[in-house]
């Protein structure tokens, strides 16, 4: 084998989810004639399981040892859920290339009620996520929120052993494990966390060799949707303690945007949205279009955003 040839290493978490998505960056590396091998790597978003991630440092956890053994040459690209990726990378990385996004939807999932609605008073529902409880509690003010923390075959189990009621979990990853028949309500009224159902590659910004045949697999509708969700979340400036949820789509050229911030405690909130059509620099302007949204309406969030 070659320099030319040498296996591009990918870097990735261990959980399940995170092997499915590496091992699809691998199988799209191969139809492109790139070998590839594939390193497991322990992040502290992993290692933290007793708490909320907004009280250990935000969803940023999970992707930094990756992005260490990006700038240590340890590996040569990292594969991320963009959700959980931070909208300042560190300084020598780069996002090159996002693949075609799955469903962005979440899903309500229970063994006892086929819809949110349809939950009893005061039912048990498992979520780690801020925006989720906050949209929960929108909903349905009743409903005790606990924490759910762990791969998603360790929360399908505790649903199972009875210990909660119902939980919400993002559709993407339930496809990607073949779990797609656990979910019981497609929660279509219920905005995603920004950039969700999205799988990102992230390479060293000097690596000409792993940037240009990572190029190739880039999804440019789902890149263009991702610089307007980013651009809106950085405005707002919020962390992870921000119930902050957006979604856009690219189709036919139009760029449509809706965003929200809501009160943690799902009583009040503030949205926003827009249709636009692009012209000859999409990225430029659904990233100038996106950030601009978020910024008129960070006055009025400016309350539920943790600055």
């Amino acid at each position: 084998m070659t320099q030319n040839e040498k296996a591009l290493r990918i870097g990735t978490r261990g959980s399940k989810l995170a092997l499915v998505q590496a091992n699809m960056v691998a199988d799209m590396l191969r139809m492109v004639g790139a070998a590839s091998e594939i390193v497991v790597l322990k992040t502290t978003g992993d290692k933290i399981q007793d708490r909320p991630l907004a009280d250990a440092g935000g969803k940023g956890l999970f992707v930094k040892e990756l992005e260490d053994a990006l700038l240590n040459d340890t590996i040569d690209l990292a594969v991320h859920s963009m959700k959980d990726v931070p909208v300042d990378l560190p300084p020598g990385l780069d996002i090159t290339a996002v693949i075609k996004r799955e469903d962005p939807r979440d899903v309500f999932v229970s063994n006892k009620a086929e819809t949110l609605a349809d939950l009893p008073h005061g039912a048990v529902l498992g979520t780690s996520s801020v925006r989720r409880e906050a949209q929960v509690k929108r909903a349905r003010p009743d409903l005790k929120c606990v924490l759910l923390r762990g791969n998603v075959d360790t929360r399908l189990r505790k649903l199972d052993e009875s210990e909660m009621d119902a939980m919400l979990l993002a559709l993407a990853g339930l496809k990607r494990l073949g779990l797609e028949a656990r979910a019981t309500q497609m929660l279509d009224d219920f905005l995603p966390a920004l950039s969700q159902g999205a799988i990102g590659i992230e390479i060293r910004d000097t690596d000409t060799r792993a940037r240009e045949i990572v190029t190739q697999l880039n999804h440019k509708n789902t890149e263009v949707a991702l610089d307007c969700e980013r651009a809106f979340q950085r405005a707002l400036g919020g962390s992870c303690r921000s119930p902050m949820a957006g979604l856009a789509t690219v189709r036919d050229g139009v760029l449509a945007f809706r965003g929200e911030v809501l009160a943690p405690d799902g009583s009040d909130g503030v949205d926003t949205g827009f249709t636009l059509t692009l012209g000859s620099d999409p990225r430029h302007e659904a990233e100038e279009a996106g950030y601009k949204a978020g910024a008129m309406l960070k006055p009025r969030a400016a309350q539920w955003l943790d600055l």
